[in-house]
C-alpha cells in the first residue's frame, strides 16, 4: 500500500470515527468512502467492515443494492439513459446503442481513458421531455441518436481544457 493510499484509509478511518455511533450510520460511512476512493472496491468495504464489526456480506448487500454505490471506478462524466416506459417508446434503445458506439462502451462500463461511464436508469421522472439522457447532473431531454456526437464531443472538449 502506498502513501496516498494510506492517506486514504486514514481520511475514511476519521469518517468511522464520527458517524459509527449515529443511527443509519452505514449509508452515510459508505457515501463518504464512496466520495474519498471513488468508488467502494472489496477492500474498502472489507476495512468498514472490520471497523463496524458489521459482516462484509452486510456492507456488499447495501453496496450492491443502491445504484448511488459504484464497486468499480467510475469516469469523470456518468453517462445515463433512461430506459422507463415513456423514453423506450420514444427510442431510448437507439439513444443507448448510439453513445455505446460512440463511446465505445458497454452498459455499466468505463471507457479506458477514465472519462465517461455508461449506465442505464429504469426512470428519472422527466416523462415529458422523453428520451432523456443525463451527464452527471445535467438532463439532456427529446435526445436523438444524431445529437449523441455533439453531446459527446462538449465533454470531451470540458475535460481536455480542463488538462490544459
Amino acid at each position: 500500500m502506498d502513501e496516498q493510499e494510506k492517506d486514504l484509509y486514514k481520511k475514511l478511518n476519521l469518517v468511522i470515527e464520527e458517524y459509527k455511533n449515529q443511527k443509519g450510520m452505514l449509508i452515510r460511512i459508505l457515501q463518504r468512502g464512496q466520495d474519498i476512493f471513488g468508488h467502494l472496491s472489496i477492500n474498502v468495504q472489507s476495512f468498514i467492515s472490520e471497523k463496524l464489526n458489521i459482516p462484509i456480506s452486510t456492507i456488499n448487500s447495501v453496496v450492491s443494492f443502491y445504484s448511488l454505490f459504484s464497486e468499480e471506478p467510475r469516469g469523470k462524466y456518468v453517462v445515463s439513459v433512461c430506459l422507463g416506459t415513456a423514453c423506450y417508446v420514444k427510442g431510448a434503445q437507439e439513444i443507448l446503442n448510439a453513445i455505446k458506439d460512440e463511446l465505445q462502451v458497454k452498459e455499466d462500463q468505463t471507457t479506458m481513458d477514465g472519462i465517461f461511464t455508461l449506465r442505464t436508469k429504469r426512470c428519472i421522472g422527466a416523462c415529458g421531455l422523453a428520451p432523456v439522457v443525463t451527464i452527471n447532473d445535467e438532463v439532456y431531454g427529446c435526445v436523438s441518436p444524431d445529437d449523441i456526437p455533439g453531446i459527446m464531443h462538449q465533454y470531451k472538449k470540458a475535460h481536455r481544457q480542463s488538462k490544459l
